[in-house]
């Protein structure tokens, strides 16, 4: 008889996972069924949708594992709507921590036997509700959440190295920037960056893009770095952050200075990063490290932390938001709970989404004609798909590309992507503007095979999600310029045939005809819309915009 454990997080960035005999058999985020960017709350949709993907109810499932930060039982009245286990359940139910169902999530899925695990992040949960600290309690009137936790992973359970904790100051305004929950964290100014520049605290990484536009012209230190110890430099930020961005109108108007704003907070960022692992190694040095936690999506740092020398072996969790707590709650039901022998399976993929027959692909089809009235004359199935998907990008073509199950995580990765030739000319500004309806800024990433990745980029790091950069040759920059960001470095995505066959049979093909093994790759989606679930939705966006051709797994669709 089969084991199911459900993992789930109740943060922002909600989500859902399920467990098979220790193996995930499907995770979703909420965004992805709501359509609203970083929802979260409860859980109902997630939970149901992975129950009915396994084809098994509430009463087959041998444990729930949740990842609240503020409470410890189950109370309805807390979340936002309603959630699938409000009802008396059987099932039990084990509540953990932010930042160790960030640290399970990472380690369980690493390719690591043995590892240390960081986690930076904006907050987490209180010091109360850590179940694993091994150390006193911080002195202070308020409440202390986590902002950055190491763990040493010995193959079968984390084990605390150290934590450290933050006051929680919600309802002080004396200064510019207001932190979410923790009063000092990396993670926390950078998202308070991130409104003053763009107006809310979820576009934090369109900050990293913004970055090489600027320049630091000898801005001060925003962090006080000391004993092991990171604190906001508030001296720092109340003499600068004097100008915060009310519009896209002003932001443009002012581009300048939210640029260069954007380079120093980057700039510190990494500064910080290295500072904390330097200080971390120092404890408990390990040549195999697991990085998790919101701040472990800035590409920039964790190439940086690559080039200091200090880590040999680095593994970053692709979902490493909020969203990957739910699979930290699952594995920590699995090993901890369940005490299983089995080793964790550590080849995490990153489509976990549920796929899509023939069957309800034509009924999407027939529906957006009904709904919109309207007859798609040129959507078929095709024997050979990814040959004329590659013809059609060769000869400039923007490509939707919609396959299999949707990727977990922030990045599209070759299932859910908008796919097109680096060589067009324009060919950036035509995607931002006609496409995703976005800031000109905004840069793309090159998706190239793993074996091709050292002909085009100078370190030819593996990166299957997309969360390193590198910098492109100098011999291929115009080649490549529509996914050469402004400081000549590229957050490529390097593609192999065990997870990803046809996507790596695209850029093969497209090799082929034009010489060159590089496709420009962003997300099915535009902007302030998640990244697309289901062949409706994936039609939807195909006429909303500039893409010429769809590609839904052996059916496309033309205009």
């Amino acid at each position: 008889m089969s084991t199911y454990i459900i993992g789930t997080g109740l943060s922002h960035d909600g989500s859902s996972c399920l467990l098979k005999d220790g193996e995930i058999i499907i995770a979703i985020e909420k965004e992805r069924l709501t359509r609203v960017k970083h929802d979260g709350g409860n859980d109902y949709l997630t939970v149901k949708y992975c129950l009915d993907h396994a084809g098994i109810e509430l009463k087959d499932v041998s444990l729930i594992v949740q990842a609240s930060n503020f409470e410890n039982k189950i109370k309805p009245e807390q979340y936002q709507g309603k959630r699938y286990f409000d009802a008396d359940i059987t099932t039990p139910v084990i509540t953990i921590s932010h930042h160790l169902a960030h640290a399970w999530g990472a380690a369980a899925t690493s390719p690591f036997s043995e590892c240390n695990v960081m986690v930076i992040d904006a907050a987490g949960s209180p010091y109360k509700q850590c179940l694993e600290v091994n150390q006193s309690e911080p002195q202070g009137i308020g409440m202390f959440c986590e902002k950055d936790s190491f763990y040493y992973f010995d193959g079968k359970t984390l084990k605390p190295v150290c934590k450290d904790f933050s006051e929680v100051r919600l309802f002080e305004d004396k200064h510019r920037l207001k932190l979410p929950t923790n009063y000092h964290s990396i993670g926390g100014l950078y998202s308070a960056a991130s409104f003053y520049m763009f107006g809310n605290m979820d576009d934090a990484g369109k900050l990293m893009g913004l970055a090489p536009y600027g320049k630091l012209n000898g801005k001060p230190s925003l962090f006080n770095l000391e004993n092991g110890k990171i604190e906001v430099n508030y001296n720092s930020v109340n003499a600068h952050f004097t100008n915060p961005s009310c519009s896209y109108n002003q932001f443009k108007e002012d581009f300048s200075h939210y640029a260069d704003m954007a380079c120093w907070v980057q700039h510190e960022t990494e500064k910080a990063v290295l500072y904390l692992f330097k200080e971390r190694l120092g404890l408990n040095p390990h040549p195999n490290m697991v990085y998790t936690g919101g701040v472990a999506l800035n590409a920039v740092t964790n190439h940086l932390l690559l080039k200091s020398g200090m880590i040999e072996n680095l593994f970053v969790q692709p979902s490493a938001g909020d969203n990957g707590l739910a699979i930290g709650c699952a594995y920590y039901g699995w090993c901890e709970i369940l005490k299983t022998t089995k080793k964790v399976n550590g080849s995490l993929s990153p489509f976990s989404g549920r796929s899509y027959a023939a069957s309800e692909i034509e009924t999407a089809i027939r529906l957006y004609e009904t709904d919109n009235n309207v007859r798609l004359h040129d959507a078929r199935q095709i024997d050979n798909v990814t040959e004329e998907a590659a013809c059609l990008l060769a000869d400039g073509k923007v490509v939707g590309w919609f396959t299999g199950g949707a990727e977990f995580g922030p990045r599209a990765l070759g299932h859910r992507s908008i796919l097109a030739d680096p060589r067009v000319a324009g060919i950036k500004e035509h995607i931002n503007s006609k496409i995703k309806f976005r800031e000109d800024f905004r840069p793309f990433a090159p998706a190239v095979r793993l074996e091709d990745v050292d002909e085009y980029f100078i370190y030819g790091w593996e990166s299957p999600y997309m969360i390193l950069v590198d910098k492109v040759k100098p011999e291929w920059k115009q080649q490549l310029a529509g996914v050469v960001h402004q400081d000549e470095t590229c957050r490529a995505q390097t593609v192999t045939p065990e997870w990803n066959q046809d996507f790596y049979d695209l850029i093969s093909k497209f090799r082929e005809k034009t010489g060159l093994g590089v496709l420009l790759n962003t997300s099915l989606n535009k902007r302030g819309m998640p990244i697309v679930e289901t062949p409706l939705q994936a039609i939807d966006l195909f006429f909303s915009g500039a893409m010429d051709v769809l590609v839904i797994d052996n059916f496309m669709i033309k205009k």
